[in-house]
């Protein structure tokens, strides 16, 4: 068969990853080994690895305690019959994960807060070793992981700007926001909000429906990021 030039599986598997509010973990039963899958709630770290946030009273983290080997799927939700949609396949090790991680699943998950607090509620983060994507016939591709994350080796900049660069998106400029997912790309229209940025893109999400919106060209600093910005709002206003 020969390759689809219009197919990309890192930009795929990358849309599927930031796109996703909640997924199937797989983890191994403590004591027995059996494989045991549960429905969680998903956000990105900045380089796009997935957050959880997971009480200790919950069969999936006991599991994980004792051996952090898990597995997540993310699918694009898509109307129809499910196995025609693309979906990823995550593998690799769960752990506790830094405090930023709660900022970042909170934007995509703001009910969480009533709970987040308590004591055997923690924040953990998916270090991925490897992924496999299914994004249609002929569009199976195993892939490693700086297939799937946003490398942040020079864009210590944004990644400390973002959580000021959302707050001013939506506070000062939130028909941009709505702007971007209606005209951009094609979205209905709704309370469409700034959930996350990185050096490639920007995340919208209206409810638990979240798009991920593509710079033209990679940004790495809080300049740059208003410039092209203001680009992407001029070119919606205009479309």
């Amino acid at each position: 068969m020969k390759p689809d030039p219009d197919f990309d599986p890192r930009l795929a598997a990358k849309k599927l990853i930031r796109e996703g509010r909640s997924g199937a973990l797989a983890t191994l039963t403590a004591g027995s080994g059996d494989p045991y899958c549960s429905l969680v709630n998903v956000a990105t770290a900045p380089d796009g690895a997935p957050l959880l946030l997971l009480s200790t009273l919950a069969l999936h983290t006991k599991n994980l305690m004792a051996d952090a080997r898990v597995s997540l799927m993310l699918d694009e939700r898509k109307e129809g019959d499910p196995l025609e949609g693309a979906r990823v396949m995550l593998m690799g090790t769960c752990t506790k994960a830094e405090p930023s991680a709660a900022g970042a699943y909170l934007r995509r998950h703001p009910e969480a807060e009533l709970f987040a607090g308590f004591k055997d509620f923690s924040f953990y983060r998916i270090e991925i070793s490897k992924a496999h994507l299914v994004a249609g016939f002929g569009r199976i591709v195993d892939m490693t992981p700086a297939d799937v994350l946003t490398d942040l080796s020079d864009a210590g900049a944004l990644v400390e700007a973002e959580e000021g660069a959302i707050a001013h998106m939506n506070a000062d400029h939130a028909e941009a926001c709505r702007l971007y997912a209606t005209k951009l790309l094609g979205a209905p229209d709704g309370d469409w909000r700034c959930a996350g940025i990185d050096p490639d893109g920007i995340e919208l999400q209206n409810g638990r429906t979240a798009l991920r919106l593509l710079f033209p060209q990679r940004v790495t600093g809080p300049g740059p990021l208003r410039a092209v910005l203001k680009q992407l709002a001029d070119k919606a206003r205009t479309a």
